[in-house]
């Protein structure tokens, strides 16, 4: 890892409005220290009566948001029922978590699981540490009563290729014949399938989408049977199969442009969303973690103005206010993060932001750590919010050399969220190595 070190920039006191400034000391919490677990999840008991809530994060590479996340989904898991947690990750690698938090017999796996780019993301010390915690709350739960660790992406096409073929191999031996078959058309390209969307392309031939699509037709015909036989194993391949029609789809288009390919994504994120909530039933409530651009409404922000639509816009027209959007937020410090697609994770230094954004209005504030919600009215705030700024959105690149072209956006932050946590400052996350931590078992899920 290297450390780069930035140039402060030179900031102007009057780039954002008074009144905002204003309304965030007014209005902005303190929070307790991120050690204090406990209390600090308690400042979000406020919004314990939702049933989906979405946890945001302004990087991939910022200890202090996982850390914050994992407070508060203790909170709502111990006190308001919370029985889904759904991350921003692939379904198959989610899945080894899963069954080592629930106490689950292993999924059969095909290679180690979060070591596609950029493994930090979900391989640190801060996803290591609630792992952990939700292995043990889940110990003294009856087993239909445990909660759940679910990925929601659809990067995992030859990992969910295997797992629907491992379930039928099982299941029914001709039934797994034809799926060979059938996937026999993505096969060559699973392990590379950006070459299988440019393939297609070139090619201007029969792409593989019937095949995947008759595979999840025949798996979802089998739901009243599959269920009653061995419900989970079925949900799972299931699942995989619809993240191998996605994902179908997704190599397919995402040479046409960013609306297509994005919105493609989202509403496959959604809909494994909807279908956990379904599947766990009436009572079942969700905590999701995924990045800002995901979790807030689209339609409050530039992307939506310009044809995307996301997670949080989905969830707030299918939930109303049963779903609490909530952002997170810095101003500066350091992140982990690439240089380029594929490259090595570096420890870079996070520029503070720009005066013409929401960020350094709360910088200005001048509150370390705080929340500031605006779900339960507070209409000046409000009305100040919803004055369309800049925002600053990091991913798992960070180009500070051309920082605002690359990472940011215009937004209305009163509808793009109902929350708000701040950290004045954050650190990188802490990759974890490629051996399991000192004395977890070997069914520890980040074990090589």
């Amino acid at each position: 890892m290297t450390v780069e070190t930035a140039p402060r920039m030179t900031l102007h006191d009057d780039s954002v409005p008074e009144r905002l400034v204003a309304a965030l000391q007014d209005y902005g919490e303190p929070l307790p220290a991120l050690e204090e677990i406990e209390a600090f999840g308690t400042c979000f008991d406020r919004f314990g009566d939702a049933r989906v809530i979405l946890l945001g994060e302004a990087t991939h590479g910022s200890a202090e948001f996982y850390r914050a996340r994992a407070a508060i989904t203790r909170r709502l898991i111990e006190r308001h029922g919370f029985s889904i947690v759904a991350v921003e990750a692939d379904w198959p690698d989610a899945a080894r978590i899963d069954d080592y938090v629930r106490h689950n017999a292993r999924r059969p796996w095909r290679g180690p699981a979060f070591t596609r780019f950029p493994a930090w993301m979900w391989r640190n010390e801060d996803v290591a540490a609630f792992v952990r915690w939700l292995h043990h709350h889940n110990e003294s739960c009856m087993a239909d009563q445990r909660v759940s660790f679910h990925g929601l992406d659809i990067y995992s096409l030859g990992q969910s290729i295997h797992a629907v073929l491992d379930y039928l191999d099982t299941h029914d031996q001709q039934a797994a014949k034809q799926a060979r078959q059938r996937y026999g058309c993505l096969t060559p390209w699973q392990d590379n399938p950006a070459l299988y969307g440019q393939m297609a392309i070139r090619a201007q031939s029969d792409s593989c989408e019937n095949a995947a699509v008759a595979q999840l037709r025949d798996l979802l015909a089998q739901r009243l049977h599959a269920l009653h036989d061995d419900g989970e194993a079925w949900f799972d391949a299931v699942q995989n199969a619809r993240v191998v029609r996605a994902a179908e789809q997704y190599y397919r288009i995402m040479y046409r442009g960013t609306n297509e390919s994005w919105n493609l994504r989202d509403r496959h994120m959604f809909a494994t969303l909807q279908a956990l909530l379904t599947h766990r039933g009436d009572a079942a409530k969700a905590v999701v973690w995924a990045h800002n651009s995901h979790v807030g409404n689209a339609a409050a922000t530039a992307m939506g103005w310009e044809g995307q639509f996301n997670i949080g816009e989905l969830c707030r027209m299918a939930h109303g206010d049963d779903a609490v959007l909530i952002g997170f937020g810095t101003d500066r410090g350091t992140v982990a993060a690439a240089s380029t697609w594929d490259g090595p994770m570096e420890v870079k230094a996070l520029r503070p932001a720009r005066p013409d954004s929401y960020e350094h209005a709360f910088s200005r504030a001048g509150l370390a750590c705080s929340l500031t919600e605006w779900r339960h009215g507070n209409p000046l705030l409000r009305e100040q919010l919803s004055t369309p700024l800049r925002e600053r959105a990091v991913g798992v690149i960070y180009r500070p050399e051309t920082e605002l072209a690359s990472h940011y956006f215009e937004a209305s932050l009163a509808d793009q969220f109902d929350a708000f946590v701040w950290f004045e400052q954050t650190k990188a996350v802490a990759p974890l190595g490629p051996e399991h931590p000192h004395g977890a078992p070997e069914t520890w899920p980040f074990g090589l």
